[in-house]
């Protein structure tokens, strides 16, 4: 085929590389949910209160957070696809570190290395998946989601099956999925660069041309990433809440053991990714706006209800109100890349980085609470944090959002 015919010919969605990148992010996000899923273990062993608990989580979110952005603004002008090599040897040694932690300063620091991995990993991944997407932004994002979700999910049953009964050095064993992780990623970088000179050659066309050409005011992108990343704090802080206290709130107010606890969180967070393909999928299909809406707001009478419930009920609404709000990331991260075309990794820099270390200031605010007034109090403060969806209404309407 000549160049204006590969142009011209339908962009094609690369099945193979979305499904070995949602397994690097399932293998990255496993490593990464391994830290709260060991909190019931070392806050005993370490004689660890909440706050030093929700230290531990912000220390991990910051350091993933702080590089995000400036990695994705680099790597937009010199894409570097080996970069998440780099980024999984990163997270290898955190997770060795915190395997033979001996004090909480260790533990702490080891934390760091595994959000750095992170803050090294999300954006070039974001940008392979927008590129092998073939046009299907939101299934690609969902696709790529579920691998981090699922890997999310996979930690604490783990942690259940592995890790409680052996003992915090058997957080070792899982440094063969960083190694694996690592092969893929040579794998999918390789891939990457050819879809991409295929990419570019048929935005050079005059059909294609300035299809990535900011078309947006600078205050309409402004407001527009503004209440975005308001809406993704609000359900990060709502979901660091499980992530971090979930399997404390299910011991102290039911009695369970830590295992029964691990595996709730385990089906909490398996909802994760249902919701995140869903998002994409119907995000595709009716807009990224409608589904922002109700992923952020629909879950508030399931909210308001959860602190009531018994035991059951806790599970089936805590697996229904993440199943909603995870619908809410892709959509939320696709309306951004519509109003700041071209910058794809700052894009993913800023909402896996800048959000996530939010998430972690409000896992630390929530810790303290936590002390203060009781983990039963702060989840029946945290049942009110949908109403954040509110500010939905202030997002500009844009064509293909």
């Amino acid at each position: 085929m000549t160049p204006a015919q590969t142009a011209d010919a339908p962009p094609r969605t690369h099945m193979t590389v979305l499904l070995i990148l949602a397994l690097t992010h399932l293998l990255n996000d496993l490593m990464q949910s391994l830290i709260p899923a060991v909190y019931p273990i070392i806050k005993d062993a370490y004689g660890l209160d909440f706050v030093q608990i929700g230290m531990i989580t912000l220390t991990f979110q910051v350091a993933g957070s702080l590089f995000q952005p400036a990695v994705g603004y680099y790597t937009d002008r010199h894409p570097m696809p080996y970069s998440t090599v780099i980024g999984m040897l990163f997270t290898l040694s955190g997770l060795v570190g915190l395997a033979f932690a001996s004090s909480y300063g260790l533990i702490i620091a080891s934390a760091g290395c595994i959000g750095i991995g992170s803050s090294i990993f999300h954006p070039e991944a974001t940008r392979m998946a927008r590129y092998a997407s073939g046009g299907r932004h939101g299934f690609a994002q969902g696709v790529f989601q579920v691998g981090g979700q699922a890997g999310g999910a996979l930690g604490p049953l783990f942690a259940a099956i592995v890790i409680v009964p052996r003992g915090q050095d058997s957080l070792v064993w899982f440094a063969s999925a960083a190694l694996l992780a690592m092969l893929l990623m040579v794998w999918t970088a390789g891939q990457h660069s050819a879809i991409r000179q295929h990419v570019l050659r048929a935005k050079a066309t005059p059909k294609a041309g300035g299809a990535e050409r900011p078309a947006y005011s600078r205050g309409t992108v402004a407001v527009g990433i503004i209440v975005l990343m308001l809406l993704m704090f609000s359900k990060n802080a709502y979901s660091e809440s499980f992530r971090s206290f979930y399997t404390f709130y299910l011991i102290d107010r039911f009695g369970v053991s830590i295992q029964i606890s691990q595996l709730m969180l385990f089906v909490f967070l398996l909802a994760s990714a249902a919701g995140a393909l869903l998002g994409g999928i119907i995000g595709d299909r009716i807009g990224r706006y409608r589904v922002i809406w109700f992923s952020v707001l629909g879950p508030l009478p399931l909210t308001l209800l959860l602190p009531y419930a018994d035991f059951f009920w806790t599970g089936v609404l805590t697996t229904l109100i993440n199943l909603i709000m995870a619908s809410a990331f892709a959509a939320i991260m696709l309306y951004a890349m519509e109003l700041m075309p071209g910058r794809i990794g700052l894009v993913g820099g800023l909402f896996y980085g800048l959000n996530f270390g939010l998430g972690g200031i409000a896992a630390a605010m929530l810790g303290g609470l936590a002390d203060s007034i009781g983990i039963e109090s702060v989840y029946s403060l945290c049942s009110f944090l949908p109403l954040a969806g509110l500010l939905a209404w202030f997002l500009p309407r844009i064509e293909r959002g």
